[in-house]
């Protein structure tokens, strides 16, 4: 497995703190879910691009995501490693082998920062769930590995999980 270190998020300094959720103004869907996954967990279900936040045994809030591209799909189990609001962007190799002319560095809040409005990095330091700047990708196969919301999205799930949140990518 490759080791793209998110060394590469670089994160922003005296970033604004974002809202936290509100159950009653919850974006995404509440839907019934098959499984026995503790309250707390986040699921990704990579083939139906959709992440789960799930509330109660056999009930999740659903929302729409943007996954790993073919050959940039990942499975397995990690955790929440860290939160970030306005995040800075370092492109990692990966990208910047397809994308030479990027900058070393694209600043938190900037309109061309992939990262959008929130990120929750994840175990193994590759992979954060995180807002975007592309809002038209969420719903396809359009990432290096990552998984992007709607940054209204993010601001919702960022306000409900905590560091050490389990998830768990299908």
């Amino acid at each position: 497995m490759k080791k793209v270190l998110f060394a590469l998020l670089t994160f922003a300094i005296g970033a604004t703190a974002l809202p936290t959720a509100n159950t009653a103004y919850a974006r995404g869907d509440v839907v019934t879910m098959n499984g026995s996954f503790a309250p707390g967990t986040i699921i990704v279900r990579t083939n139906e691009r959709r992440l789960y936040y799930v509330t109660a045994m056999g009930q999740a809030i659903r929302y729409p995501v943007g996954v790993g591209r073919a050959g940039r799909q990942w499975a397995g189990m990690s955790y929440v490693t860290g939160k970030y609001s306005y995040p800075a962007w370092s492109p990692p190799a990966a990208v910047r082998h397809d994308k030479p002319n990027l900058p070393n560095v694209i600043p938190g809040g900037s309109a061309g920062n992939p990262m959008g409005v929130a990120a929750m990095t994840l175990a193994g330091g590759e992979y954060a769930i995180h807002g975007t700047n592309q809002p038209s990708s969420i719903g396809h196969f359009v990432s290096y590995g990552c998984i992007r919301m709607f940054n209204e999205d993010i601001e919702d799930l960022y306000g409900r999980v905590s560091v050490g949140t389990r998830v768990v990518v299908q």
